[in-house]
Parts: C-alpha cells; sequence; structure tokens
C-alpha cells in the first residue's frame, strides 16, 4: 500500500472553481488561493440562508486508543460514498495543526484513499488561518504587556494576567518562560507561557462566530487578567479587538477543497477537543447546510469529548438539528480496551473484544441521550477475523444500533457504500429528535455534574478548593449561565487515561475552572491536560523533506 502523500501527489485533481459549480457557487463567490483552494465569500451567506438545511451527520468514536480508529477517514470515506450514492453532499472538517504534523500524531486530511486534496497544503500553511489567529493571540498579548509598561492605566495586575501567548508548533521549552527582563526598557518581567495555536480562544471564537461583527463583539468580551482589586479586564478595555478582527478578515472565511474522488470539502478551523469544542466552524457548517442535501462533519476525540460539545455547545449556538450519529470502532480498539496489549491486537481473542465492547456500549447509549440514532462503522483492519466481526456485529445489533463494515482507507468511496446505506436507512427510519443534556440556567456545578455522571458513567464530581473558589468567582460575575467544556483525557471516559473499556466506581475530579469568555463557555479541567505538546525523541519533523523540483516528501 502507499504512502498517504504518495496517493495524494498521485490523485488528478479537479480545479477548485469545478468543485465550486457543484454547489451552485460561481467564480464570483469564491476567493482562489491557487488552482485548488478557496474561500467562500462572505456575500454568498445573504444569498443562501433562506434555504432550507439538509441533513446534519456527525462522525465520532470511541476512545482513541495507539491501535488507531480512523475518524476523519472514515468521515471522507462516507462522504464519498454518499456522492458514488447521487446524493448531494458536503464534508467539513477541522484544519491540521502544524504541531501534530512535525510532531507524532500526524496531519487531519484522512488517510490511505479516503483524504482531502491538496494534501500538503492542507496539514501545512494551507490559506494561512492558523497562522492570523496566531498573530492575533499575540497582538492582544503584546497590547497587555505595552499597557502595563506605559504606566498601567487600568491597574493590571501582572500576576493575574491570564492570557498567555501562542505557537503553532510543538514546544515544550514555552510553556513556562519569563519576559520583559533586561531593565525598564524592555517592559514589567513577569511568568507567563505559550500554549500551542489550536488551544488558543481565538480559535475557539473564530469556529462559534456567526459573521465577522459577531467575532469582534467576542474578541471585546475575552477575559485577559484581573486588576490589583481582582477586577476583572477584558480586552475591550485595552481597545484591541478592532486591530485583532482586522487580521481575521479573511480567516473567517471557510476554506472549499476536494476529496481524492471530487466529493466538496470545508476545511476551516481546528480548536482542541479536551480545552475547547473540537470540530471546525460553525460558518462552514451553515454554509454546508444550506448548499447540500447532507452534510457529513466530525468532532474531535471519543464521543464523551468531541460530540458532547458539539450537541451541548455547538449545535446550541448554532441552532444545528442534527440528524444521525456514526460512531467509528475497529475491532483491535475494542480488543486494546478489552486488556490486549498492543503487540498481541493482531491475535484472534473474543473474550477480549467482548469485554472491551463496553466502551462502544457505552457511547451508543450517550448518543441515545441526546435523541440520535447511531449507526456503528467498523473501520476494517486485514487482521480482523470472521469470528471477531460476527461477534462484533451480535454485540451491536443487540444495541439497537445499526452496523456496517468501513473499508475507505483501501477503497474510498466504494469501500463505504454499506456505511452510506445504512446511514440513509436510519435518516428514514429512524428520525431523530435532538435534545440538550442539560439547560443553560442550571449551576456551573450542576452542568458539570451531569455531564460526568450522564456521559462519563462518573459517581460524582470532587472539585478542589481553587475550583470551588473560582466556581463562586465566575457565578458572582455573571458566567453562570454559559455551557460548560469538560477539559479531560481522551483516552478513558474517567479522568485517568489508564482506566479503559467502561470503568465504574470512579469519580471526576475538577482542579481548576476557566472563563473563556469571548468564546462564550466555563472550561473545567480535570488531570493532566497539556496545552503545549512537546515534541517525540523522534519527531516526523526529521524525516519530512523536498527535494529541488518542490517535491514533498515524508508527510505520512
Amino acid at each position: 500500500m502507499k504512502s498517504d502523500i504518495e496517493i495524494a501527489q498521485e490523485a488528478k485533481l479537479e480545479p477548485i472553481v469545478k468543485i465550486a459549480e457543484k454547489l451552485g457557487l460561481t467564480e464570483d463567490d469564491i476567493e482562489l488561493y491557487g488552482k485548488y483552494k478557496a474561500k467562500i465569500a462572505a456575500h454568498v451567506w445573504d444569498r443562501i440562508k433562506d434555504r432550507p438545511d439538509g441533513k446534519l451527520i456527525l462522525v465520532t468514536a470511541i476512545n482513541p486508543t495507539p491501535a488507531g480508529e480512523g475518524k476523519t477517514t472514515t468521515t471522507v470515506g462516507l462522504g464519498d460514498a454518499l456522492s458514488r450514492l447521487g446524493k448531494k453532499t458536503v464534508i467539513a472538517l477541522r484544519e491540521p495543526s502544524l504541531g501534530p504534523s512535525f510532531g507524532v500524531k500526524g496531519g487531519a486530511a484522512g488517510g490511505g484513499y479516503a483524504q482531502v486534496v491538496p494534501m500538503e497544503d492542507i496539514n501545512l500553511h494551507f490559506t494561512g488561518d492558523l497562522h492570523a489567529i496566531t498573530t492575533a493571540h499575540n497582538l492582544l498579548a503584546a497590547m497587555i504587556d505595552n499597557h502595563i509598561h506605559q504606566g498601567n492605566e487600568l491597574g493590571i495586575d501582572p500576576r493575574r494576567v491570564v492570557w498567555r501567548r501562542v505557537v503553532d508548533l510543538n514546544d515544550r521549552a514555552l510553556r513556562k518562560v519569563v519576559i520583559g527582563l533586561g531593565g525598564p526598557a524592555q517592559g514589567v518581567p513577569r511568568e507567563t507561557g505559550f500554549d500551542i495555536t489550536v488551544a488558543s480562544e481565538i480559535m475557539a471564537i473564530l469556529c462559534l462566530a456567526s459573521d465577522l461583527m459577531d467575532l469582534k463583539e467576542r474578541f471585546n468580551r475575552i477575559l485577559i487578567g484581573y486588576t490589583y482589586d481582582q477586577k476583572p479586564v477584558y480586552a475591550r478595555d485595552l481597545k484591541a479587538a478592532g486591530a485583532m478582527t482586522v487580521l481575521m478578515k479573511d480567516a473567517i472565511k471557510p476554506n472549499l477543497v476536494q476529496t481524492l474522488e471530487h466529493t466538496p470539502a470545508f476545511v476551516h478551523g481546528g480548536p482542541f477537543a479536551n480545552i475547547a469544542h473540537g470540530t471546525n466552524s460553525i460558518l462552514a457548517d451553515k454554509i454546508a447546510l444550506k448548499l447540500a442535501d447532507y452534510v457529513v462533519t466530525e468532532a474531535g476525540f471519543g464521543a464523551d469529548l468531541g460530540a458532547e460539545k458539539f450537541f451541548n455547545v455547538v449545535c446550541r449556538f448554532a441552532g444545528f438539528k442534527p440528524s444521525a450519529v456514526v460512531i467509528v470502532a475497529t475491532v483491535r480498539a475494542l480488543k486494546y480496551n478489552g486488556g490486549v496489549p498492543r503487540a498481541e491486537l493482531n491475535k484472534e481473542n473474543l473474550e477480549a473484544l467482548e469485554k472491551g465492547f463496553a466502551n462502544l456500549e457505552k457511547h451508543i447509549e450517550n448518543i441515545g441521550k441526546f435523541g440520535l440514532p447511531a449507526v456503528v462503522a467498523i473501520n476494517r483492519f486485514p487482521t480482523d477475523t470472521e469470528a471477531e466481526l460476527n461477534k462484533l456485529r451480535e454485540l451491536i445489533e443487540a444495541t439497537g444500533a445499526e452496523f456496517a463494515l468501513s473499508e475507505v482507507w483501501a477503497k474510498g468511496g466504494e469501500g463505504g457504500i454499506e456505511l452510506a446505506q445504512k446511514v440513509l436507512k436510519v435518516l428514514e427510519e429512524k428520525p431523530a429528535n435532538f435534545r440538550y443534556l442539560y439547560d443553560l440556567e442550571m449551576p456551573i456545578k450542576q452542568k458539570i455534574e451531569t455531564i460526568a455522571r450522564e456521559i462519563y458513567g462518573a459517581d460524582g464530581v470532587v472539585f478542589t478548593a481553587d475550583a470551588e473558589k473560582t466556581l463562586a468567582k465566575f457565578e458572582e460575575m455573571g458566567f453562570g449561565n454559559m455551557p460548560v467544556i469538560m477539559a479531560k483525557t481522551q483516552y478513558s471516559l474517567s479522568d485517568d487515561p489508564n482506566k479503559l473499556g467502561r470503568p465504574t466506581g470512579f469519580t471526576i475530579t475538577v482542579r481548576e475552572l476557566r472563563a473563556s469568555v469571548g468564546a462564550g463557555f466555563i472550561v473545567a479541567i480535570t488531570g493532566d491536560i497539556m496545552t503545549m505538546p512537546g515534541l517525540p525523541k523522534r519527531p516526523a519533523a526529521e524525516v519530512i523533506d523536498i527535494d529541488a523540483d518542490g517535491k514533498i516528501t515524508g508527510l505520512f
């Protein structure tokens, strides 16, 4: 099997103008970034906003494992399969971050014969959105430190500045830094640090904003720190939002690309799925729903993180009503959840499969709590035995969910026909009755407890003394009616990454709370959540190269 980049480089792409035509868009409706990339012009929404919405299909997964699940690959393959069946379809994905691309995880453009292209562009600088986010974020940081240096009229306490800096790379050396050293001319010394760009609140705001003016208003609301008498200070107090919005004027426009099979794909925004909501932009989804009959989008990590946030946060802000959910799993990953070491996953093990199935079963139950039908997509591996697949089919059918094998990695859209047919069947026979898990009027603590109990299966939630104190302060500041983003390990339903399968008898510990006021949510931090990853001992960057003709190698 060829590598992802070899497959992508051998593909014959259609000019992006032709892809736009499939959606009823003219050349005047798009802004070209070369021959195969474009942004959707701002005026398009005004023309299409009154059209009825298509069907929104969310692709999620079991808790991720080292065995791999293939969520993005399944998303792309499902979209291609629906197109093969004659359905007008758009795929909506997040933009990859340079950090994972040069680190260990790899990009986020799918894999095998189910990819979005041009793959190298999408995984690298693309249309510059992440650079714009980085610059807008760091402009606010620079204005904060300049204000303190220039006399500090607002009385900002340098020890209570909560706005850090960002860079779109994995660089552990920047997690904690001291700035302003070198004497009075260099500013006021203080401790701060860097996060990776996709963890920036600017990224979350981009993906939740309804238009450019909403983006600016959200920038105004960003909480940057506190005064010496512990009063909140916002970006509006520094008059920063206008300039930040100028930097984002193009980044807010969704990007249009294509799959290997020429299905239109919107790739726009990419917030972390643990520290933020982990889905592409509302704008991309809104436009896609007006232009296509079926929109296939995905949510980051497992359904306990990405899907829960998509339903409770994204759908609430955007007014979306999803029609169906696809849950991606593999036999290998389920056996891993059943206790099989990674080195032995190729061996048939029905007992471990049944034990690990408990993880998938919980995710199926959770989707039902939102009133949505589920289709389980088993991403087939060559090592899966017929006995294992039959056993898994029996287990899934007992839950009432639909089941389909997916071979899109090896066969592209052709390998997703069965999955697409099952999704269409569910859309026709099992109408959705979408509902939120909690009301916004609930106190913050009760929202957190509801998510922990209903979605994770926890017995309860423990709040540290610092978290309790912050909780009371946020309620007092008027933040109590915001939805909650749980920052939790993606590897377990609990807050302990080592508790695989479907753990019971555990509690969730909330150690810290943060207010992303511009984005419009409260972040509850559990466990050790990393907002600035580090590079591995052998980073992917070591094998990425380019030749004299400009051909890139080593990029997956």
